[in-house]
């Protein structure tokens, strides 16, 4: 497709990815869903709703698999001035696959998609569509990441493994994807977006990135997870 640019769009709902088993964090926060970790007494997914509203988000469709119950009734407990829907992972689909099926419950063309164990403040006021669209982030002294490289037009060039590297763009975790894009693809049920569909279709297709230098942190790990209780 060719690359549309837009200011102020209409992006309006978003899919979460919440239906990991969040093995890592298990031994700080047990047994409830890794987007239900308090931060500070308020669970994460909490402040993953109310920015994407901020942003003009106002339907969520929430992708569950492992504890769902849990996460069916903190949501139920609250009065949310949005719409909440879920798709149901009855086993772990991978990235890909939970996206994939949590569009077939989307409605709008294009849709935002987060990890429900990430928050980075990204800015749906400029948005640059493609087939994909990634929101990246500058970081130095890293390497628990991979690093994606972009050219002069912002359309990605590679991925590269983790490795050390004094300074790169990372990938956020954050896309705008066309709805009937996925489905039209042959992609397996259950695969990973980043390796089976980002790295794979590289080349064939049309991937932007956009950079922003904002908050974003993964409590995916127990480190982070206790720094982000003085962030946010």
């Amino acid at each position: 497709m060719s690359d549309t640019i837009i200011l102020n769009p209409t992006i309006t709902e978003a899919i979460i990815l919440a239906g990991g088993l969040g093995t890592r964090l298990q031994s700080v926060i047990y047994d409830i869903p890794k987007c239900l970790a308090p931060v500070n007494g308020i669970p994460f997914l909490d402040y993953v709703l109310k920015y994407g509203h901020s942003q003009g988000i106002n339907r969520f469709v929430i992708s569950v698999g492992h504890l769902r119950e849990k996460i069916y009734a903190f949501v139920e407990s609250q009065h949310y001035p949005f719409e909440i829907d879920y798709c149901v992972e009855e086993e772990p689909l991978g990235t890909g696959g939970g996206i994939k099926k949590s569009l077939s419950h989307c409605l709008t063309s294009h849709v935002l998609v987060l990890n429900g164990d990430t928050m980075f403040h990204y800015d749906l006021s400029i948005v640059i569509l493609s087939d994909c669209t990634v929101f990246l982030k500058p970081m130095h002294d890293f390497d628990r990441y991979g690093s994606v490289e972009v050219d002069d037009n912002n359309r990605i060039i590679s991925f590269r493994e983790k490795q050390a590297i004094e300074f790169g763009l990372i990938n956020t975790g954050a896309y705008i994807i066309e709805r009937k894009h996925i489905a039209d693809l042959p992609l397996n049920d259950k695969f990973s977006f980043e390796k089976d569909y980002l790295e794979s279709f590289l080349k064939t297709l049309h991937f932007k990135g956009i950079a922003i230098d904002a908050y974003f942190i993964d409590i995916g790990i127990p480190a982070d997870y206790e720094r982000v209780q003085s962030e946010l």
